[in-house]
């Protein structure tokens, strides 16, 4: 006998977070295996083949090169294609996994990524369990993309909310922690430092803040001399410098360029982005409403990829993170509505093998048409963050 639809909504009512707990851990199962089990890519015509998994073999081999003494930041063909760009502190972290074989190493990066973002939506304050299923339901397909890329994107979507749901309960000491180690991976992740003007004991946010700061900072001394950590800096700021230099990115910056051949430097369009982002905090009597901080914390998710000059297509399940929690933090709107769904549409569905090839590269790609939901959708937040239109739908907080 088949269930009744009352006996399926009976059974997500109860145990949707369980379910999306083995979704997680099933995706990314599945694109480890696939990762595994593919074969070789060429990243450029005539080039030479790499395993598909590359992103997870940067980040394993960085620690290696690290015990090496070696510049970091260089190429190694000989270990896999494009450069590391992320912190020294991170490839030290990433010595965790880089012992394993890669058939156990990479299954536990996947999960890294997928239960971060799951265990930080988990935490939220105010949302029913079945609102906080929905979110993650929500990104289960820009999870799987970006886990697919063995990236670290769902690891900084959930390092970010994981510090916002901590910060609310008043755990500085592992909420700092989650800032700053995002920061360490990518610098974007410092804008959540914006959460702390929220809450009370500022001087002990600071104090955990700084500490990480510098614990990160120094902590690959463990393993290299102070004048090589010194130079590993140099070498990293030098690449984010030629890096940001080169690339706009599914991004404000990639939209105005492609959309209107409008060349605007980054850094202005960067400059303007934060600006808007900041000026809702004038409300300081809107601190308290917990609606209005859910929506900031939205706001920065989608901001860190929008205005990221290297935003690709894996990124945007950060923007998605923050998409579901901006729609179902708020009382049902049917405009909210209407966006929810082109999100999904433009964002999660755009660029699968559902759309036709000739529009996929011929339109959706060259255009950045992954990118306009996530502006039009930041647009809306910042409006009502400055109107204060925005009707809560929330619970006693948790």
């Amino acid at each position: 006998m088949k269930p009744t639809r009352t006996t399926l909504q009976r059974i997500w009512h109860t145990r949707s977070l369980s379910i999306l707990f083995f979704v997680y851990v099933l995706i990314s199962i599945i694109a480890a295996t696939q990762g595994l089990t593919a074969g070789p890519k060429i990243y450029v015509p005539g080039g030479r083949p790499y395993i598909d998994y590359n992103n997870y073999r940067i980040f394993k081999f960085s620690f290696y090169h690290l015990l090496q003494g070696r510049d970091i930041y260089q190429l190694f063909p000989d270990d896999h294609w494009d450069l590391y760009k992320y912190s020294p502190a991170f490839a030290l972290c990433f010595g965790l996994l880089s012992w394993m074989p890669d058939a156990i190493g990479l299954v536990l990066w996947n999960l890294i990524n997928a239960l971060c973002l799951f265990a930080g939506v988990r935490l939220l304050p105010g949302l029913t369990t079945e609102k906080k299923s929905w979110i993650l339901l929500f990104c289960v397909l820009e999870m799987l993309l970006s886990i697919q890329n063995t990236q670290s994107n769902g690891l900084m979507a959930g390092l970010v909310v994981l510090a916002f749901a901590l910060a609310e309960r008043r755990r500085y000491i592992l909420s700092t922690l989650c800032i700053v180690f995002s920061f360490y991976i990518k610098i974007y992740g410092g804008l959540a430092f914006v959460f702390y003007l929220f809450y009370p004991e500022k001087l002990k946010l600071m104090g955990w803040s700084l500490f990480w700061m510098v614990f990160f900072a120094v902590v690959p001394l463990v393993v290299v001399s102070g004048s090589q950590l010194l130079f590993l800096y140099k070498s990293w700021l030098h690449l984010l410098v030629n890096d940001r230099s080169a690339s706009i990115g599914l991004s404000v910056m990639g939209l105005l360029e492609t959309w209107f051949k409008v060349n605007i430097s980054k850094n202005l369009v960067a400059l303007v982005g934060l600006l808007l982002f900041l000026v809702p905090l004038m409300y300081v009597r809107r601190y308290n409403d917990l609606t209005f901080r859910l929506l900031y914390l939205a706001s920065t998710l989608i901001w860190m990829v929008i205005f990221n000059h290297k935003a690709e297509s894996p990124t945007y399940i950060i923007v998605m993170s923050g998409i579901g929690i901006w729609y179902f933090c708020q009382a049902p709107d049917p405009v909210n509505r209407i966006l929810l769904i082109l999100a999904f549409l433009l964002i999660s569905m755009s660029i699968s093998d559902l759309v036709p090839a000739p529009i996929r590269n011929g339109f959706i790609r060259p255009y950045g048409i992954k990118a306009v939901m996530g502006i039009v959708i930041w647009c809306k937040i910042l409006y009502q963050q400055l109107t204060l239109r925005y009707a809560p739908a929330l619970v006693a907080e948790t």
